[in-house]
């Protein structure tokens, strides 16, 4: 069996090839949905799916992982994903892929439940942020690779799910070599029995921590399942924008262990309100410079730079927070958090740029942006303790 930190790569390697797959399909069933001719709002309706997966299923990861220990779970998880990306060829139908991402979503949720709860539980406090960073790292990584995937469509439209399911195959073998361990016993009978009662404990001492996977849960899946659709309709180029999308998670490669370094010194509150301040005001310069494509480039990037750590420094401050008994419920409610505002990313930005397309899709990400500015500036004694 691997050592601690071996399995730790490993895990980082799931959560990146988890990355790719999420990055690979929001812009290009984007794609292959526009030019079958689906509208914007049916487009970003589908785009949930993935979503709706992660948030049904949820609430019924703390259970498996007391009877059965991470490895188990994890494993589920990512052959969930790998077998339900092999079977996009098979038939080509809207409701078909639909359930399919669904069921991505359901087994990407079951992956990261087990892969965060497992880093979180072990990393040590003085760097937890950084630890925690390499987690939000690799899977940006992922992210910025899997949008180039469209590239493939010229060569066969179902040429970047077989590569896809083959990554994931392959990254899910290493776990054979990783022992199986059990979270703490205390894990199970803290804040009494019921998943419902440690939910609400979390929710109500950490809250403010859940604000920052769910901002970037919105502004991923907006900008890969939506802003493709609403740069064609700009008048950019399919090819031209598989090269911007990226450019949001690149940038953000190279912040986040700075970030996560500076939050465990800084504390994480400070460096949650600096970073969405930077990202309130690149995106409103990109809603300015929206016709120019070295403008968007720009300003996705600087956005990556700012915005791009949100999830981990979320998932940071929510270990902050909450006592480590809590943590199960509070890794479940970030992925919970993170569902629910990529879900209503694509939905809503779906049906405001159909409703009025002279509006820029960059003003909608600003206002969300200013509300969880204000709701962590405000948010009495939310301070970190690091």
């Amino acid at each position: 069996m691997v050592s601690n930190t071996t399995r730790f790569w490993i895990l980082i390697s799931l959560v990146t090839i988890s990355g790719f797959s999420q990055g690979m399909l929001l812009p290009l069933l984007a794609v292959i949905l526009e030019q079958n001719g689906v509208s914007s709002s049916i487009n970003g309706l589908h785009a949930t799916a993935l979503y709706i997966g992660i948030l049904i299923s949820s609430p019924f990861m703390e259970k498996p992982l007391q009877r059965f220990g991470y490895k188990p779970v994890i494993m589920a998880g990512g052959a969930l994903v790998f077998i339900s990306l092999a079977f996009f060829p098979i038939w080509q139908s809207l409701w078909f892929w639909f359930a399919l991402r669904m069921l991505i979503g359901i087994g990407d949720q079951i992956l990261h439940f087990g892969t965060q709860t497992w880093i979180t539980a072990t990393a040590e406090e003085k760097t937890r942020g950084k630890s925690i960073a390499y987690y939000g790292l690799f899977f940006s990584a992922g992210f910025t690779l899997g949008p180039l995937m469209t590239n493939l469509l010229s060569i066969s439209m179902y040429l970047p799910f077989i590569v896809s399911a083959l990554l994931s195959f392959i990254v899910w073998i290493t776990m054979a070599w990783v022992k199986n361990e059990m979270p703490p016993h205390e894990y199970t009978t803290a804040h009494g029995s019921s998943s419902l009662k440690r939910f609400s404990t979390a929710i109500k001492l950490g809250w403010v921590a859940f604000l920052p996977p769910m901002t970037y849960g919105f502004l991923e899946a907006t900008l890969h399942g939506i802003f493709p659709v609403y740069g064609m309709r700009i008048g950019h180029d399919v090819n031209i924008l598989s090269l911007i999308i990226p450019a949001f998670a690149a940038a953000s490669l190279l912040s986040q262990i700075p970030l996560g370094a500076l939050s465990d010194q800084l504390g994480r509150k400070k460096v949650i309100i600096c970073v969405v301040t930077g990202g309130i005001l690149a995106f409103t310069l990109a809603a300015f410079l929206e016709s120019s494509i070295i403008g968007l480039f720009a300003t996705f990037a600087i956005g990556g730079l700012f915005v791009g750590s949100l999830f981990s420094l979320g998932i940071s401050f929510m270990t902050d927070l909450l006592p480590k008994e809590l943590l199960p419920a509070g890794n479940i409610l970030c992925g919970m958090s993170f569902s629910l505002g990529s879900i209503g990313g694509p939905f809503l930005t779906g049906i405001i740029i159909d409703v009025f397309p002279g509006l820029s899709l960059f003003y909608i990400i600003v206002l969300l942006l200013l509300i969880v500015l204000a709701s962590t500036i405000f948010k009495s004694g939310a301070q970190t303790t690091v």
